[in-house]
C-alpha cells in the first residue's frame, strides 16, 4: 500500500523537459570554445588499453571512450555530447524523484530547474569523464529505494543489485552511497526492506558484475589503493577545515539555491507525514559528514545533493501551496530567483567567454573557489580550464624537436612524459605530426610498459634540467614552452636527452609515479 504523500503518477511538467534541453544545449554551443580536458584524452588513451581496471579508475569510463570512438568520433562536441546528455537526464532524473517523492507540476519543475543550478555540475557536465555519470548512479539507486518504499516490492533490491555493480565500474565512491542509504533505511521507519531475502541477491548480483575488476584489482596487487595512499602521504591535496569545507559546499552548489535544497534536507527530517522518506536525510549527513571527516575534495559529495534538490522542489511546492494569495506572484519568483543565481555563475563554470574575458571577469568576482590540490595553487585560471589549454601545442613543439633527429635516431627515440595528460596529448594528436605513442611512469601508463625503448634516446616533457640530468650522458633544451594560462609544470623546456644510465627495459619500475 502506497503512502499518502507519495506521488499520483502524473507526468512530470513539460518544463523539466524544457530545462533539460537548454542545458545540453548550452553544453554543445559552448563545446569548442577551449579544449580537450586533460582527462577525457587519458580515458580516449586507456579506450585503446580496453582492461578490467586500471591504476587509478574503474573500466566502464574507458568502455564509454571506446564506444565514443566508434559511434560519435572524437572531435569536442561529439566527447561532450555525452556528459551533456548525463547532465540533461540527470535533471529530469531528478524531476521524477520529486514526482515520486509527492511533488505536483510547479514542484517537478522546480526540481528541475534546482537540478541545473549546481555550479560543480556545469563543470562536471562538460568534462568527459565518469563524475558525469555518478549522479544517475546515485540518484538511480535511491529511486528505486523509494519506489521499494511505495510498492513494497522488493524485488527490485535486484535492480539496486546490479545498479550498484555497474555503478562500481565507474567509480568506487557508490558503496558510500549505497552503505549510508542502508544505514539510513535502518535509521528509520522504513528498516523493514531490509529484512528480505532479495537484499542477499541483490547484493550478490552486485559482486558478480564487480568480480573482473576485483580480480584485475588483486591480480595487480591493489593499484588504487596503492594510489590513495601516495595521494595521502605525499600532501598533494589541499585539506580544508571543517568551516572551510562547509564553505565550499555552499559555493559549489551555488549559493542562490540554498534556501531550497536546505528546505528539502528538513522536509526529510521533520514532517510527520515524510517519516518514511528519512533514509534520505539520514543518508545525505552521513555522505556529507563522512566526506567532511576523511577531507574528500568538495565535489565527492556532489552526487548526493540530488536528493536535496528533489525534495526542495517538493518542499517548496507545499510551502507556496499554503501562501495561495501570493501563489501566482512566488512561483515565477522563485524560477527567477534561480535563474539569476546561474547567470552570476555561469562565466565560472562554462567556457561562454574567451579567456583573457574570462580572466577580467574573473578577477571582479569577489568570492573565489579554494584549490583542491597543491600543484593548482598560484594558477591564473581554476583547473579544469587550465587543464584544456596546451596539449596540441605541446604536441606540436615535441614534434619539431622529434623531427629534427635523421630517421635512423627517430627510430630509436622515445617520447616520455611526467604526467597522463602529456603523454594521452602525443598518442591523441601525434599520428596527425607523425610521433610515435608516449610512454610514461605515471598511473596506468606504467603498466602499459616502455615498448621497445632502451632509452638511447628519449625526448623528456614535463620535467626539468635539474631533474632528469643525473640520469643521463646528455641532456639540452631543444624547445621551450610559453602557453598562455596553461598551469605552470606544462611550460617545462621540452629536453633531448641521450645516453641514458640504465636500461629502460630492465629498470622500467624505477619510473613508477602514482599519484
Amino acid at each position: 500500500m502506497s503512502h499518502t504523500i507519495s506521488s499520483d503518477r502524473q507526468s512530470l511538467s513539460p518544463w523539466v523537459y524544457f530545462i533539460a534541453a537548454v542545458y545540453f544545449a548550452m553544453h554543445m554551443a559552448t563545446s569548442t570554445r577551449y579544449g580537450y580536458f586533460r582527462d577525457a584524452l587519458y580515458y580516449l588513451a586507456c579506450s585503446h588499453h580496453l582492461a578490467f581496471g586500471y591504476v587509478d579508475q574503474p573500466p566502464l569510463i574507458a568502455v564509454l571512450a571506446w564506444i565514443a570512438r566508434h559511434t560519435l568520433g572524437t572531435s569536442l562536441p561529439a566527447m561532450i555530447f555525452w556528459p551533456a546528455m548525463a547532465g540533461a537526464v540527470r535533471i529530469i532524473l531528478i524531476a521524477a524523484f520529486a514526482r515520486e517523492l509527492g511533488a505536483k507540476h510547479f514542484g517537478t519543475a522546480l526540481a528541475g530547474l534546482l537540478a541545473a543550478t549546481p555550479a560543480v555540475w556545469w563543470v562536471i557536465d562538460h568534462q568527459f569523464a565518469m563524475n558525469a555519470l555518478e549522479p544517475l548512479f546515485w540518484m538511480g539507486c535511491a529511486y528505486l529505494v523509494l519506489r521499494m518504499i511505495h510498492t513494497r516490492n522488493t524485488r527490485l533490491w535486484l535492480a539496486f543489485g546490479a545498479l550498484v555493480g555497474v555503478a562500481l565500474e565507474n567509480k568506487y565512491s557508490v558503496a558510500i552511497f549505497a552503505i549510508a542509504l542502508l544505514i539510513g533505511l535502518a535509521l528509520s521507519s522504513e528498516r523493514r526492506l531490509l529484512f528480505s531475502g532479495w537484499i542477499a541477491a541483490g547484493a550478490t548480483l552486485t559482486f558478480v558484475i564487480f568480480l573482473p575488476n576485483l580480480i584485475w584489482n588483486v591480480q595487480h596487487h591493489w593499484p588504487f589503493l596503492e594510489l590513495m595512499h601516495n595521494i595521502r602521504v605525499t600532501g598533494k591535496d589541499v585539506i580544508l577545515p571543517p568551516g572551510a569545507y562547509v564553505k565550499q559546499q555552499l559555493l559549489m552548489m551555488n549559493p542562490l539555491s540554498l534556501p531550497f535544497w536546505l528546505g528539502g534536507l528538513l522536509f526529510y527530517l521533520f514532517p510527520r507525514d515524510a517519516r518514511p522518506y528519512r533514509a534520505f536525510g539520514f543518508a545525505f549527513i552521513l555522505i556529507f559528514a563522512f566526506f567532511m571527516a576523511t577531507h574528500g575534495k568538495d565535489y565527492y559529495s556532489a552526487p548526493a545533493y540530488g536528493l536535496l534538490l528533489a525534495s526542495g522542489g517538493v518542499a517548496t511546492g507545499r510551502l507556496l501551496e499554503r501562501a495561495s494569495r501570493i501563489q501566482s506572484v512566488l512561483r515565477p519568483v522563485s524560477f527567477a530567483w534561480l535563474v539569476l543565481g546561474i547567470a552570476l555563475v555561469l562565466p565560472m563554470v562554462l567556457p561562454v567567454l574567451t579567456l583573457d574575458a574570462f580572466v577580467r571577469y574573473q578577477s571582479h568576482v569577489p568570492i573565489k573557489g579554494a584549490k583542491t590540490e597543491r600543484s593548482f595553487e598560484g594558477a591564473v585560471l581554476p583547473q579544469y580550464w587550465a587543464d584544456e589549454l596546451p596539449w596540441e601545442t605541446q604536441v606540436a613543439a615535441v614534434s619539431r624537436v622529434y623531427h629534427s633527429l635523421s630517421p635512423e635516431e627517430q627510430k630509436k627515440t622515445a617520447i616520455f612524459t611526467d604526467n597522463y595528460g602529456q603523454a594521452a596529448a602525443i598518442d591523441f594528436f601525434g599520428a596527425k605530426y607523425g610521433l610515435p605513442k608516449a610512454i610514461s611512469g605515471h598511473q596506468n601508463y606504467f603498466l602499459w610498459g616502455p615498448r621497445d625503448y632502451t632509452g638511447e634516446i628519449i625526448i623528456v616533457v614535463g620535467q626539468g634540467q635539474d631533474d632528469v640530468r643525473k640520469y643521463f650522458d646528455s641532456v639540452e633544451v631543444a624547445a621551450k614552452q610559453s602557453t598562455l594560462y596553461a598551469l605552470w609544470y606544462e611550460n617545462q623546456p621540452i629536453l633531448l636527452c641521450r645516453g641514458l644510465k640504465m636500461n629502460l627495459q630492465t629498470h622500467w619500475i624505477q619510473v613508477k609515479h602514482w599519484r
